[in-house]
């Protein structure tokens, strides 16, 4: 008797456990109020900027900005190929090498 009310009671808590995830929690609407003749639309993009890329590639001056942000310290951009941008310094450890893609934002493929 007592193996049996061992099982129901685990049938009952594994039941239990399942029907807590299935149910959903409430949430709030969502509720957007603008105020104005419409809405926001970003300003058309700065040609005279030097730093305004056509090709929306990444730019060397972006790459060192990232590896910098990544800790590595007197970066400086070795090879820009057209699928990478190399950029070498040094860590804590000593030189290091990062290697970013060449495309709009500089995504970090290597270390």
């Amino acid at each position: 008797m007592k193996k049996l009310l061992a099982k129901l009671g685990v049938a009952a808590a594994i039941a239990v456990t399942a029907l807590s995830g299935t149910v959903e929690t409430t949430s709030a609407q969502g509720l957007d109020i603008y105020v104005g003749p419409g809405r926001h639309r970003p300003p058309p993009p700065d040609y005279d900027n030097p730093r305004f890329d056509r090709r929306r590639g990444c730019d060397p001056r972006e790459a060192m900005d990232v590896a910098r942000s990544y800790g590595l310290r007197r970066a400086r951009v070795v090879d820009v190929t057209p699928r990478r941008v190399i950029v070498d310094g040094f860590t804590r450890r000593g030189p290091d090498t990062m290697m970013f893609a060449n495309v709009r934002g500089c995504p970090l493929i290597g270390r």
